[in-house]
């Protein structure tokens, strides 16, 4: 068997051999290697002695130099594979191989490392072929090579193809790899853990709106990143929308986005514009971290004005689908990401009528590295313009249209907010009126007279038509008194509340405070506060405010 040949295919070998000084006797056994096989003795025919030290590496016997290899080989012949040498090392490994026994009845450690279609392949191809850290049952990994061969008679005798099998322990290196992976995905799942602990568990619903929203995580060889969504009731019917996505992976990612998201939450409280929450975001997200950019839209829906109100910090624009399946696209304003700073934010306003789809969403819905983004939107408004049915069932049909998948390269985030066209007797559920209050002090009996006969045409119960005047009257009187024309009286009722609204031309928000006995004023925002479920104030874009106060409808 000429060593040169078939060694020179076994893994390592190739580098140490260009090592070599190229005044050895190497090149004629590179030379020599030439031809399409090797001619492989038997180990039953005759064998040279031992080769004395200093010997060339020609003049060695095949058979000595494989029981010498640290490693397991063994040599099989024929179609069937049957067994023609196993040296020391495979004996040790996997025990006796009874010569002449094909390998499928005798070797079950090839059958385990599936390399008996691999030896029919290396037969037809005369191409070796390696397969890399495969296990065995008894534990042990190894990195096998199956290298075509000769297994030649005597005298110069055409040989009978074959197969050499020389197999690497690699036990320990795939024992760290598997240490890594199971690291990996204990991080990973860490990661995913926080970050679906800090999304809202359960949406708030508001009574105009039906809303779904869907988290899915990148695939495995993806971080998570730092996407998330939220829906903040602001009283008076109006609802806050969030979406945002953090520009980064793993742990920090999500708790950046975490310290964010609950900014969002405090900051709607206030009930400010959305450009101004953005404004206040911006400073934060930059004290947080600096290296962290993020991407935000935050959007109020007020039932009243049938529109959302936006702000958008370098994120993804709107999408509202009417009812006619016509899409349209929030454009501007727009200004660049949370925490670059030096960026005055404006609001802007998309039209969201009853019978309309609104989707949020962030940029692994929509990016793909072989096409433009703006292809991706395009595909995501015909895929809302056909999407038909509850937001929860949209918000899936979007992820399939879009070929989001378990395995997909980024996190997804989406919230579908319907505004649905109420017909029927849920139609009744909804009404709202209003009166201008013109005049001084005798606007209040008006105000008294018009909420009276507006809560007993909606039938509600005599307690909570008293209660309802009673919180007219107080909030009329506190804006007769303490705020500036324009003042409107507005009443509005949901399936599930009544709402009192009190608008004025005066920027000045009350507050609630305690009155002296000997006081003859500023019991009235207490009063309101005692009596209703919520109350509120928030300036108006135009400038004046609204205080309103809510009750919550018998079940």
């Amino acid at each position: 068997m000429n060593f040169t040949r078939w060694s020179a295919r076994l893994p390592g070998t190739q580098r140490r051999a260009a090592a070599r000084d190229d005044h050895s006797s190497v090149p004629a056994a590179r030379a020599e290697s030439a031809r399409p096989m090797t001619e492989v003795t038997p180990p039953g025919g005759s064998t040279d002695a031992a080769a004395p030290a200093g010997s060339s590496l020609e003049a060695l016997p095949a058979r000595e130099l494989l029981g010498r290899l640290p490693a397991p080989v063994a040599l099989l012949h024929g179609p069937e594979h049957r067994i023609t040498y196993v040296n020391a090392a495979y004996t040790a490994a996997f025990g006796d191989r009874p010569h002449g026994t094909p390998a499928a009845e005798a070797m079950p450690e090839l059958d385990e490392l599936s390399l008996l279609p691999l030896m029919d392949q290396v037969l037809r191809s005369g191409t070796p072929r390696t397969v890399k850290s495969r296990k065995v049952r008894a534990g042990s990994s190894y990195t096998v090579t199956c290298t075509p061969v000769a297994v030649g008679g005597r005298d110069g005798a055409e040989g009978e193809a074959g197969v050499l099998v020389y197999a690497t322990d690699v036990t320990d290196h795939a024992e760290a790899a598997e240490r890594l992976r199971a690291s990996e995905r204990r991080h990973r799942e860490t990661a995913v853990t926080l970050q679906r602990s800090l999304l809202p568990q359960d949406l708030e619903q508001p009574d105009d709106l039906r809303i779904a929203a869907t988290y899915q995580p990148g695939g495995t060889d993806a971080a998570v990143g730092g996407d998330w969504y939220d829906v903040i009731t602001l009283g008076a019917g109006r609802t806050a929308l969030v979406i945002g996505d953090v520009m980064g992976r793993g742990v920090r990612a999500a708790a950046v986005m975490g310290q964010l998201r609950t900014a969002v939450r405090a900051y709607a409280r206030l009930d400010l514009p959305p450009h101004e929450v953005l404004q206040l975001l911006d400073v934060l997200a930059a004290e947080i971290d600096a290296s962290q950019i993020a991407t935000c839209v935050y959007a109020v829906h007020d039932p009243n004005e049938g529109h959302l109100v936006y702000a958008s910090a370098g994120h993804l624009p709107i999408l509202v689908c009417d009812e006619d399946g016509t899409v349209h696209r929030a454009e501007d304003p727009t200004g660049p990401p949370l925490g670059t700073g030096g960026w005055v934010h404006t609001s802007g306003t998309i039209a969201l009528p009853p019978g309309s789809t609104a989707v949020l969403y962030t940029d692994g819905l929509v990016e793909r590295r072989s096409e433009d983004i703006d292809e991706g939107i395009a595909s995501l408004g015909r895929a809302l313009s056909g999407a038909k049915g509850s937001p929860q069932v949209v918000c899936d049909r979007l992820i399939r249209s879009l070929g989001v998948t378990a395995e997909h390269d980024d996190d997804v985030a989406v919230l579908v907010v319907q505004h649905p066209a109420r017909t029927g007797p849920s139609a009744e559920l909804f009404h709202n009126a209003s009166l201008d209050l013109l005049g001084g002090v005798e606007a209040a009996p008006r105000a008294r007279a018009f909420a009276t006969g507006v809560l007993a045409s909606w039938r509600f119960p005599m307690e909570l038509c008293d209660l309802g005047v009673l919180a007219a009257s107080e909030l009329v009187a506190n804006s007769l008194q303490h705020g500036t024309p324009p003042m409107r009286l507005g009443l509005r009722r949901t399936d599930r509340r009544l709402i009192i609204e009190v608008t004025d031309g005066d920027d000045h928000l009350p507050r609630r405070r305690r009155a002296e006995p000997a006081d003859e004023a500023g019991r009235g925002i207490s009063i309101v506060a005692t009596i209703a479920s919520s109350w509120g104030s928030r300036r108006t874009p135009g400038g004046g405010k609204s205080v309103w106060c809510e009750f919550a409808l018998p079940g």
